[in-house]
C-alpha cells in the first residue's frame, strides 16, 4: 500500500478536481436514489386513487431530481475526467524527472524493453486508479450511509438487511476476487515486460539474427510468448466479468430480500404498505452504486503493481536528487590534478568487483593512457572519474576536492569526452555538433577539417548515425570535445575504429589542443605510447603497474609482456 499512498499524495495536489467529482458524485446518487423513491411513492399513490391535486408533488419531485441527476452526473464526468487527465500528466512528468538522475546507470539494471513497458504501461494503468479505485468506495459509502439512514426511519429491519448487502457486494465479493486476481496479475505483467523487451532486442538485433539464420526462431518465439500474454489477458477479462455478475446477482437477491422483509412487515402492520415499492425502488437504485465495485479488484490490482513497478525504478532518485542538492559547484579554471585512493566499485546485482583498491594519481596536465586485458576495469574508472556512478568505497579527488562534494554538473561542464559508444541525434551534422555549445559554422567546419571528415554541416544524420561508418562517428564525437575543449579529456577507446594513419592524425589534433589539459584515455592499442607522460597497467580490477613507457618496458612486467604479444601478432 506505500506505493499506492505515495501515488495518492502526487495525486491529491489536484485537490479541487478532486473535491468536486466526489461532491458532484454524491450529489447524482442521492438524487437517483430520491428520484427512483419519489417513483415507488407515486405508484403506489396513483394505485388508490387519489386526487389529482395530491400527486403533483411526487410528480415535481421526479422532474426536479431528474434534473439534478442529469446535471450533477454530467458535472462529475467533467471533473473526474478532467483531474484524470490532468493525473496522469503530473504523472508522467514526475516519473520522468525522477528517472532522469537515475541515466546511464539504470541501464545496468533493466533491459530497455522492460523499463519501455514500465514508462509507458505502468503509468497508463494509473489512468485508471482515479476513476476506478480511489473515488467509487468513497461515492459507494456516502450514499450508501445515506439512503440507510433514510430507510431507518421506515425500517430498521430493510436497513440492516441493505447493509448487509452493501458489505457482501461491495467488500466481501471485490475482496474475494482481488486475491484471485493478485494471483494472476504478476504473471500478466512478467509477460509483458518480457514480451517488450524481446521485441526491443529483435529489432535492435534484426540484422544480426538474420545473419546467423535465427530471425524465424525468434520471431516464433515471440509469437509464443505474444500467445501466453493473450491467453493471460483472456482468463482476466473472463474473472472480471464473472465478477460483475457475481455482484448484479448478489444486488437483485438483496432487492427480493428488501421485498420479502417489507411484505412481512406490512402484513405484520409494522410498515405502510403505500412505501413498500418505495423501499424497492430504493434498493434497486443504490445498488448501481455498488457496480463499480465489481471491476474494483482488477483496477486495484493494476495500479498496485504499476505503482510497485513504477517506484521500484525510481525510488532511489529522490536519495540521488537529494545527495546532488547538496554538492558544491566546482570552478576548475585549468587543467585539474586527479587522484583516486583505494577506489573500489561493484555494478549493482553482480558478485565481484569491477574495481578494487585502485590508487592512482594524474599531475595537473598530464597525458595518461590506461591499458589492460578487456573487462579490467578500464571503461569504469572513467565513468567514476565523470561522476556517472560514484564509488563503494575510496574517494576521488580533483586539485584535491572530493569527486563525491561535487556536483555531477561542474565535472561535466569542464570536461571533453569521447566514449566507446557515442549517441548521434536524428538531425544534421550541424545540430550534432551544436551538443558541444554554441559555435560559428567556420568553427565547426574547421572542428571537422581536424579530425579528417569532409561532411557539409547540413548534411544529414538519421538516428543513432545509422548512416555512419563506424570511424565517421568516432571522429564526429572527437570533432564535437574540440569545440567544447575542455581542461580534463577524457577519451574511452575513442579512436578504435580508425586506421592507423587517420589515427595518427586525429590525435596529432587532440595533443595539440589538449597540451595544458589532463588527458586521460583508455586504449587497446600499445602503439604509440611514447607520447604519453603515465600509463597504467589494469589487470582484474587491478593496478598492477604504472609508469612511463621506457620504465615499464625496462621493468619487463605484464605492459612488456603485453607488447611482445602485439608485436608477434602483428609481426
Amino acid at each position: 500500500m506505500n506505493s499506492l499512498w505515495t501515488i495518492t499524495k502526487w495525486m491529491m495536489r489536484e485537490k479541487k478536481d478532486i473535491v468536486l467529482s466526489i461532491f458532484f458524485g454524491y450529489v447524482a446518487g442521492i438524487a437517483a436514489v430520491a428520484l427512483f423513491a419519489a417513483s415507488g411513492y407515486l405508484v403506489s399513490r396513483a394505485g388508490l386513487v387519489p386526487p389529482l391535486y395530491a400527486l403533483m408533488v411526487p410528480v415535481v419531485l421526479i422532474k426536479l431530481f431528474g434534473v439534478i441527476r442529469a446535471s450533477a452526473r454530467y458535472q462529475e464526468r467533467l471533473a473526474s475526467h478532467r483531474a484524470t487527465f490532468t493525473i496522469l500528466s503530473e504523472l508522467r512528468v514526475r516519473f520522468y524527472r525522477q528517472l532522469e538522475p537515475l541515466v546511464p546507470s539504470i541501464f545496468a539494471k533493466y533491459r530497455s524493453g522492460d523499463l519501455l513497458a514500465r514508462v509507458v504501461g505502468d503509468v497508463e494503468s494509473l489512468q485508471n486508479y482515479f476513476l476506478r479505485v480511489f473515488y467509487p468506495p468513497i461515492i459507494l459509502v456516502l450514499v450508501f450511509l445515506s439512503t440507510i439512514f433514510f430507510v431507518t426511519y421506515f425500517s430498521v429491519w430493510v436497513s440492516i438487511w441493505i447493509l448487509f448487502g452493501v458489505f457482501v457486494t461491495g467488500f466481501l465479493i471485490p475482496a474475494f476476487f482481488a486475491r484471485v486476481r493478485a494471483k494472476h496479475d504478476r504473471e500478466l505483467r512478467t509477460l509483458r515486460g518480457d514480451l517488450s523487451s524481446g521485441m526491443t532486442e529483435m529489432m535492435y538485433g534484426y540484422r544480426d539474427l538474420l545473419l546467423h539464420h535465427r530471425l524465424g526462431q525468434t520471431r516464433n518465439e515471440l509469437l509464443e510468448q505474444s500467445d501466453r500474454y493473450a491467453a493471460a489477458q483472456k482468463r482476466d477479462v473472463t474473472n472480471q466479468f464473472f465478477n460483475s455478475s457475481l455482484v448484479v446477482a448478489a444486488s437483485l437477491l438483496v432487492s427480493w430480500g428488501v421485498l420479502a422483509i417489507g411484505a412481512y412487515l406490512v402484513v405484520d402492520g409494522e410498515l405502510n404498505g403505500l412505501f413498500l415499492a418505495m423501499l424497492i425502488m430504493m434498493s434497486l437504485t443504490a445498488f448501481e452504486n455498488a457496480t463499480p465495485m465489481a471491476v474494483f479488484p482488477g483496477h486495484f490490482a493494476d495500479s498496485k503493481q504499476a505503482a510497485d513497478r513504477l517506484l521500484e525504478v525510481v525510488e532511489p532518485s529522490e536519495a540521488i536528487v537529494a545527495a546532488e542538492s547538496s554538492r558544491t559547484d566546482m570552478v576548475l579554471e585549468s587543467a585539474p590534478d586527479v587522484s583516486f585512493e583505494r577506489v573500489s566499485y561493484r555494478y549493482p546485482d553482480t558478485f565481484r568487483d569491477v574495481l578494487s583498491d585502485v590508487d592512482v594519481t594524474l599531475r595537473s596536465g598530464s597525458k595518461t593512457v590506461i591499458v589492460g586485458p578487456s573487462g579490467s576495469g578500464k571503461s569504469t574508472l572513467l565513468q567514476l572519474l565523470l561522476a556517472f556512478v560514484r564509488p563503494d568505497s575510496g574517494e576521488i579527488r580533483l586539485n584535491g576536492q572530493r569527486l563525491d562534494d561535487v556536483s555531477q554538473a561542474s565535472v561535466w561542464r569542464e570536461a571533453s569526452v569521447v566514449l566507446q559508444e557515442n549517441h548521434f541525434f536524428f538531425g544534421t551534422v550541424r545540430e550534432n555538433l551544436a551538443l558541444a555549445g554554441d559555435f560559428e559554422d567556420a568553427e565547426m567546419e574547421a572542428a571537422l577539417a581536424s579530425v579528417r571528415l569532409g561532411f557539409a554541416l547540413d548534411e544529414p544524420v538519421l538516428e543513432k548515425g545509422a548512416n555512419l561508418s563506424g570511424g565517421e562517428r568516432q571522429r564526429l564525437a572527437i570533432a564535437r570535445a574540440m569545440l567544447k575543449n575542455g581542461v580534463l579529456w577524457i577519451l574511452d577507446e575513442a579512436t578504435s575504429a580508425l586506421d592507423a594513419r587517420t589515427e595518427a592524425d586525429v590525435f596529432a589534433e587532440i595533443s595539440r589542443l589538449a597540451e595544458s589539459s589532463t588527458l586521460v584515455m583508455v586504449s587497446h592499442r600499445l602503439t604509440g605510447l611514447e607520447r604519453f607522460d603515465h600509463i597504467i597497467v589494469m589487470e582484474g580490477g587491478r593496478v598492477v603497474e604504472t609508469g612511463s613507457y621506457d620504465e615499464l618496458m625496462r621493468s619487463q612486467g605484464v605492459f612488456y609482456g603485453l607488447k611482445q604479444i602485439e608485436q608477434d601478432i602483428f609481426a
